[in-house]
């Protein structure tokens, strides 16, 4: 059994934008398959560049805020309650186009 309590864990950055900052529930290596379970918080403007992961899945679910994530080019809308699911090597780019912090959870899964 592992507990964690959002409000206890570090921020640090993600890994292809140090400016974009999460927090990380779970890791690699607590449940099988998992890579991370993490929360971001992307501020007014800001963005993560298109990438993709060869060796995992990713599964973002909209908390709050509003913005845009473009799946191998195609843009579609995030806003409070939508879940996304990117398959291995799928190029992705999250954009935050509110005024007010996009959250995001989310979680990848060993491809």
């Amino acid at each position: 059994m592992k507990l964690t309590r959002l409000n206890h864990l570090p921020i640090e950055s993600v890994s292809h934008d140090a400016a974009i900052k999460k927090q990380v529930m779970l890791r690699m290596g607590d449940v099988p398959h998992l890579t991370n379970f993490s929360q971001a918080r992307f501020q007014p403007g800001q963005v993560a560049q298109a990438h993709a992961h060869e060796d995992m899945h990713e599964v973002f679910f909209v908390e709050s805020g509003e913005g845009a994530i473009a799946i191998d080019g195609i843009p579609h809308v995030l806003t409070p309650g939508v879940c996304v699911a990117i398959a291995p090597g799928e190029t992705h780019k999250v954009s935050n186009t509110g005024n007010t912090d996009l959250v995001l959870t989310y979680f990848g899964l060993q491809a």
